[in-house]
């Protein structure tokens, strides 16, 4: 079909083919070729776009680590280079610009961190959606917006830091607008992630609260009016939030090592029981909203309240600890108590790390963050922060040395492609529509859109390995690699040429400056290599694109912007940019 890129797998399963079928009036024209393997006609890449991805020491270890003190976190003081500036953004941002790649070189990574730390928080989600209107009774039942202020966030807002570690942790502590049962879901998913975004930079144990008395959440994870046991017809108490708030949120399944790594070998003990599930979930009865009134968002955006009647004031025991008399008390009290268990520093910075840098972090990367979970060096323990600073400026993370380690790295998740070419080449949406929209379908999108998972599993578990795969033999984990499949790859391609190609409505890309370097086939390779992929494409995928750029003439009829399109595309392609390393 014209207009699409052609996606073909090899029978033995090692390597996709991506050609591209382009039709009379496309911006990307395939480069002709009369011979179909040759390089110009196609970009290889490897079996669902890598063999392995994290760094070594992966998810499957059980051994019982040490108490020894973690080496100290490596603080990178010289000047980066333009391509450890990019992959630096790469990690900690929602995509590299020249503007930004410039100002890490400038600050270098510490200050620019901090600079980012100081940044006030961009325009609310709830504050834009208000301004531009949406908050009229005719999307009082609909989603209308919300992936408009989704979208136009991740890309232009400056406080980029925030936006990707806000991103990650909507990918650990999920809501998802289709599975919030309000009306005004907009506003409700809005004013979830708003306070995601505003605690980023917070304490971990106030970011409990807040999901706690998350109208969204509550919805989400069906405790909004939840009601005490009653002894007459049988019915208990839901416990849907009690169990995914330590299941998910704070503690996991067995209990850790301070570097993540699981106690007991091969028979690990758990880290709560069903008893425990139970108690809780009796001190989350009662949160109910605010008010009753319907007729606007607004009740959404406020915390949720205790309903008295319905809440259990007796005693409930939960993690060796208890609490009594009900009310918010009560639920101070099993926060406090979920947030001091010892799992929650290496399993709440285990989680970050595969977010942000790899999906295998080693168990000295993961103590090392934990520890300045534990402590921020203040006597503070849960400042993100501090987190943050630790997991980006760690040797794991900054050194150069992950770039030929095989088992570093993590695959790119698919938002993150489509924020990377729009952040790099200047996307503007004029009318303010983002007409991205829910980019979830796995066959004609990107097989994610945040805030739009079905489930509180997201869109991939962080401990999802392929089964069958040289990934699963190597005890790694590939937590993206849940939504890889042979479709989700060719609808990726086709999704990302047709944006290269033409944007969304009018959320487009401004291609002026790369114009300039059209008519040089290595200065445009070269410049898209730095922004896209942190100059890690290697020499047989530059050869091969420079061969495809190299087919259309720049003194042909709009050969200049066929040869910048297919640079980008081929790049988007490629493995090294699939791969965050």
């Amino acid at each position: 079909m014209a207009g699409e890129a052609d996606v073909s797998y090899d029978q033995d399963q090692t390597t996709i083919h991506v050609g591209v079928d382009t039709g009379d009036d496309a911006i990307i024209p395939a480069p002709p070729s009369a011979d179909a393997s040759a390089p110009s006609t196609a970009v290889l890449i490897p079996a669902l776009f890598l063999a392995a991805c994290g760094s070594g020491g992966g998810g499957g270890s059980t051994a019982d680590a040490g108490t020894a003190a973690p080496a100290p976190v490596v603080v990178v003081r010289t000047a980066p280079t333009s391509a450890q500036a990019s992959r630096f953004l790469a990690q900690s941002t929602m995509g590299a610009t020249k503007a930004t790649i410039a100002d890490v070189i400038d600050k270098g990574y510490e200050a620019w961190i901090t600079a980012q730390f100081a940044l006030p928080r961009a325009t609310t989600h709830w504050d834009w959606l208000v301004a531009n209107g949406y908050n009229v009774t005719g999307n009082i039942n609909n989603t209308a917006g919300f992936d408009t202020t989704m979208w136009r966030q991740l890309i232009v807002e400056p406080d980029q830091l925030r936006q990707r570690v806000g991103m990650a942790l909507l990918d650990m502590l999920v809501v998802g607008i289709d599975a919030v049962n309000l009306n005004w879901k907009q506003f409700a998913a809005a004013a979830y992630v708003d306070l995601l975004l505003d605690n980023a930079f917070g304490n971990y144990r106030t970011l409990m609260d807040a999901i706690t008395t998350s109208a969204a959440m509550g919805s989400f994870l069906t405790f909004l009016g939840n009601r005490k046991a009653n002894a007459t017809t049988g019915a208990a108490p839901d416990e849907n939030y009690a169990r995914e708030l330590m299941q998910l949120f704070t503690l996991g399944l067995y209990q850790l090592n301070m570097d993540g790594s699981v106690k007991g070998g091969s028979n690990p003990p758990g880290t709560y029981t069903q008893a425990d599930v139970a108690g809780l979930a009796r001190v989350f009865t009662g949160l109910s909203l605010a008010t009753n009134v319907s007729t606007t968002p607004d009740r959404y955006r406020q915390p949720l309240v205790m309903n008295a009647a319905i809440n259990e004031t007796g005693s409930a025991s939960f993690l060796s600890t208890g609490a009594s008399g009900g009310g918010m008390a009560a639920i101070k009290t099993a926060l406090d108590a979920i947030f001091a268990h010892p799992n929650v520093p290496p399993f709440v910075s285990k989680q970050l790390i595969q977010r942000l840098v790899t999906s295998n972090p080693s168990p000295a990367y993961v103590g090392r963050v934990a520890a300045k979970f534990a402590d921020n060096g203040s006597g503070v323990r849960g400042d993100m922060k501090a987190v943050v600073t630790a997991i980006l400026l760690d040797t794991e993370a900054r050194s150069d040395t992950a770039l030929t380690t095989a088992t570093a790295g993590k695959l790119r998740e698919p938002v993150m492609r489509l924020t990377a070419w729009a952040r790099a080449f200047s996307v503007t949406s004029p009318s303010n529509a983002w007409s991205f929209g829910d980019t979830s379908s796995q066959s004609t999108r990107l097989a994610q859109s945040m805030g739009r998972s079905q489930t509180v599993f997201n869109f991939f578990r962080p401990g999802y390995s392929p089964p069958a795969s040289a990934i699963a033999s190597a005890g790694l984990v590939a937590p993206e690699f849940q939504i890889t499949n042979e479709q989700s790859v060719v609808g990726y391609v086709n999704y990302m040429y047709g944006l290269v190609a033409n944007g969304a409505g009018d959320a487009k890309a401004d291609y002026t400056d790369i114009l300039l370097k059209a008519a040089d086939t290595a200065a445009l390779v070269d410049e898209v290599n730095l922004l896209l992929a942190a100059g890690q494409l290697s020499a047989t995928t530059l050869a091969a694109i420079r061969l495809a750029v190299d087919s259309v003439a720049a003194t042909a009829a709009g050969g200049p912007t066929n040869r910048v399109g297919i640079a980008i595309m081929l790049t988007l392609a490629a493995p090294e940019f699939l791969m965050v390393k």
